[in-house]
């Protein structure tokens, strides 16, 4: 029953116009998002609409959550699953946006961000405005946190997303194994595309890749093109694409 009204709900949202003011706020702040085709924009809006509607915000240490805040959150974390199913993002619960960094409150460590398994995505929206306003450096904040939530979706923190079959897994696993191992080896290609703390496990190994993978596609295709055809596979487009065209269909 929820099942069906859930998707009643997300028909209407699709029909319901895309607001003009959340328009401008994409167009002003994501590099990418001019380069949308018009029927890959058309899904971008779609599925931006259902994920504000469904997920709730709160603002931490006084901040206002403002529709600024939402889009350009919400924004990124539709941004990875473009052309795959909003259920992977079912978990996310609930989105907290503190103004800045913060102390982590069991080891002091300062924090831009941080996801929990039921459900609670923390940001520091200073973090946020520095990764979308440096589209290049590999370095996002939202997008690192919400591919930890894609990370998630199969139940565990493992670096292994979502996949189609036993075979993709164990080829993912290969070749996960195979480039954080090298990132830990301090290996050139490697440090060339991806944050060193992409290796300190295999989950933050995923979420950093993915940072590279929409922030850095070109380098790591030219560095690292297994890694990018795998992350191409699982992603379904190629974030460098001018215009922006999808899903990518693999033709083997």
């Amino acid at each position: 029953m929820f099942g069906w009204f859930r998707n009643r709900q997300r028909k209407q949202l699709a029909r319901e116009p895309f607001p003009v003011e959340w328009e401008g706020i994409l167009e002003e702040t994501f590099e990418f998002y001019p380069r949308l085709a018009p029927a890959v924009r058309q899904e971008f809006q779609k599925k931006l609409k259902i994920f504000l509607a469904e997920k709730p915000f709160f603002g931490a240490r006084g901040l206002e959550i403002t529709d600024e805040i939402r889009v350009i959150v919400g924004a990124s974390a539709v941004r990875l699953i473009l052309f795959l199913d909003l259920c992977l993002y079912e978990s996310v619960r609930e989105i907290v946006v503190y103004p800045d960094d913060y102390v982590h409150p069991e080891d002091g460590d300062v924090m831009l961000g941080e996801v929990f398994e039921f459900g609670t995505v923390l940001l520091s929206w200073s973090a946020v405005q520095d990764g979308v306003q440096n589209p290049h450096d590999g370095t996002d904040t939202a997008i690192h946190e919400f591919a930890h939530m894609l990370d998630w979706a199969n139940g565990e923190f493992d670096g292994i997303p979502p996949l189609g079959s036993v075979a993709e897994v164990k080829e993912w696993e290969r070749l996960l194994g195979v480039h954080l191992a090298a990132l830990q080896m301090n290996r050139r290609k490697q440090r060339m595309v991806l944050r060193e703390d992409g290796g300190d496990d295999e989950s933050e190994f995923f979420a950093v890749a993915t940072e590279s993978f929409f922030e850095k596609p070109k380098v790591m295709r030219q560095l690292l093109p297994d890694l990018f055809e795998a992350f191409l596979r699982f992603y379904r487009y190629d974030p460098s694409a001018d215009p922006i065209q999808g899903p990518w269909v693999d033709s083997d």
